[in-house]
């Protein structure tokens, strides 16, 4: 750890905020919170502590850090939670927001109607929800309007406009389903009832309902008046029909957040649910690829803190199957051990194990097609090993200059990216694809022999006959020729060449063996070509520095020294150029 970095840790307050580590090229990239910013952070360099790997990789990309004081550690959550959203840190975990759930909504208008949206524009009118499912939402909207007479059309009922009678009633009107406001023939305050009455539905608060339509269809019996009673009873009926579609436990759990998780060493899987009376109003399940092996206890944190921004819940109790690792203003948390409440966290715990197992099975499903893809291709190449690990090269030349060649290497019928290879020509002049990848194919597995390293189950050359001798002879010059298959692969007709056979193999070109072999070479091909442009566009680059008076091969190897990269030479600011160079040649670098 640099001095500087180190005064900062030892000068830490000892109070809860937020703090985030910055690596050498001033990029955020890690934002966490703490009780103690003093004490956290030290844990960090502190080398008696434990860390995986991926967070000793953090420690080791450490610059410089800031911090910023908060007054709670639930305060340093809300700021850490804003920080990541706003700069996606690599070494944070991303919650993305992939889907826009539906709201219904009471517009801002003279005989209000409700509308169902996916935007939330909050001077339009008051929201509820959001839904998390069109068939949710409009099973609500349906009961409201067979409960209310409710306008759907799009009139603007104006007191002039009425007036005037600029309008007539429509179909809805004559089927009962409006009772004509258009035409002046219910009032407003009447039909404010009915919306006062419907945003009761709409918060979930139908024991409210059931009561007033209760008492209304008492007083009409009293009056003997049993058609209207019988129409209140046929409400409370719909009204019952639709709680025992959602009925969770007990009626009296209201407004309550549950979240549950269940993880594995790597991922783990939230649900989050809303709950009015005994019925879930809203649920949602969310999959987390851990980072820096975050406890259930801090990813629980997170995902309620967002899920409950989303849905825009002030609900002031929440369930949960772990002990949340922050302590939330107004918020009480409860981890229930008996009863209705934790059946309820059971249910929503089912919910993400439900999750987590499809995601094992989808994992094993995949792997299945895999293999099957693998077999299919053992078959067809007639191998006696199954091909787990493929290696493929590719040369690459433009009009014999900048020589270069790639090897990609797949596993279990993927790309495996960390075991890729560049490889610039170091023995051969001019464009000599043989003698290039007779090279290529020596440094590779005399490089494997020497570290011990896993050789592949294939190796795949791009090319016909002569690329493929060329390897073999490689490989015949190291011992391995026949430990190792080999095969050819030629463009135009996707021919197979095998060594010492001379006729090509024909694969059916419907077959996933030869798809999958034509998706290895195209990557190959691919990674080479990038890597030859690359190589061009450097030496282009300088051949122009050397060109520039004053500046030679001293200096140009100077610059590649301390940036790495023409990339980053070209990118560099003029005060950089010039504390290498200084400012004189620097300005000739810039032009």
């Amino acid at each position: 750890m640099k001095e500087e970095l180190r005064y900062q840790v030892t000068s830490l307050p000892d109070q809860p905020g937020v703090y985030r580590f910055y690596d050498r090229e001033a990029r955020l990239i890690y934002v966490g919170k703490a009780k103690s910013l003093k004490k956290r952070v030290s844990s960090y360099f502190n080398k008696q502590s434990q860390y995986n790997r991926k967070t000793e990789k953090l420690v080791s990309e450490i610059d410089r850090l800031e911090f910023t004081i908060t007054h709670s550690e639930f305060d340093s959550l809300l700021l850490e939670n804003n920080l990541i959203k706003e700069n996606q840190p690599k070494y944070n975990i991303l919650l993305k927001d992939d889907k826009t759930f539906p709201y219904l909504c009471i517009l801002k208008e003279r005989f209000p109607r409700i509308i169902y949206t996916r935007k939330y524009l909050p001077k339009q009118g008051e929201y509820f929800g959001p839904y998390t499912s069109v068939a949710s939402m409009k099973a609500v909207l349906e009961l409201v309007r067979q409960l209310y007479s409710i306008r759907t059309c799009s009139l603007l009922l104006s007191e002039e406009n009425i007036q005037q009678k600029k309008f007539k009633v429509c179909l809805e009107y004559h089927i009962g389903n409006c009772r004509g406001p258009c035409e002046g023939l219910q009032e407003e305050t009447s039909y404010l009832e009915d919306i006062a009455q419907a945003r009761n539905v709409l918060k979930g608060d139908l024991s409210i309902v059931e009561e007033t339509f209760a008492a209304r269809m008492q007083a009409a019996a009293e009056k003997f008046e049993f058609e209207i009673a019988a129409r209140f009873k046929h409400k409370l009926d719909l009204l019952e029909k639709f709680q025992t579609k959602s009925l969770v436990v007990n009626r009296k759990l209201t407004d309550i957040d549950v979240i549950s998780i269940a993880s594995s060493e790597t991922e783990a899987f939230l649900n989050y649910m809303m709950v009015k009376e005994g019925a879930i109003v809203f649920s949602k399940n969310v999959e987390v690829k851990k980072k820096l092996d975050e406890t259930d206890s801090d990813l629980a944190s997170l995902v309620l803190v967002n899920l409950r921004a989303e849905c825009r819940s002030t609900n002031p109790v929440v369930f949960s199957n772990v002990a949340l690792a922050v302590e939330m203003s107004d918020l009480e948390i409860v981890v229930p051990q008996i009863g209705d409440k934790r059946k309820l966290v059971a249910l929503s715990l089912k919910n993400a194990l439900f999750a987590k197992q499809k995601k094992q099975t989808e994992k094993e499903e995949k792997k299945s097609k895999k293999n099957e893809v693998l077999h299919i291709l053992q078959k067809d190449l007639r191998l006696t090993t199954f091909p787990k690990v493929i290696e493929c090269f590719d040369n690459s030349n433009f009009q014999g200059t900048t020589p270069v060649a790639a090897m990609v290497r797949f596993v279990d019928g993927q790309p495996n990216k960390g075991g890729y290879r560049h490889f610039n020509i170091k023995t051969v002049e001019g464009p000599d694809d043989f003698a290039s990848m007779k090279e290529i194919v020596t440094r590779r597995y005399k490089r494997i022999m020497e570290e011990q390293g896993e050789f592949p189950n294939l190796i795949v050359v791009d090319g016909g006959k002569g690329q493929l001798s060329s390897a073999c002879e490689a490989l015949q010059a190291l011992g391995l020729y026949g430990k190792i298959p080999i095969v050819g692969i030629a463009k135009k007709l996707e021919e197979i060449y095998y060594p010492e056979d001379p006729l090509p193999l024909h694969i059916s070109k419907k077959s996933p063996g030869l798809l999958l072999l034509q998706r290895i070479r195209d990557e190959a091909h691919r990674f080479a070509i990038t890597f030859h442009r690359q190589k061009r566009s450097s030496a282009t680059f300088v051949t122009e520095l050397e060109g520039i008076p004053g500046i030679g091969k001293k200096t140009t190897d100077k610059l590649l020294a301390h940036f790495k990269s023409v990339k980053k030479i070209k990118e560099a600011s003029l005060e950089e150029l010039t504390s290498l160079v200084g400012e004189k040649t620097a300005r000739k670098i810039l032009g």
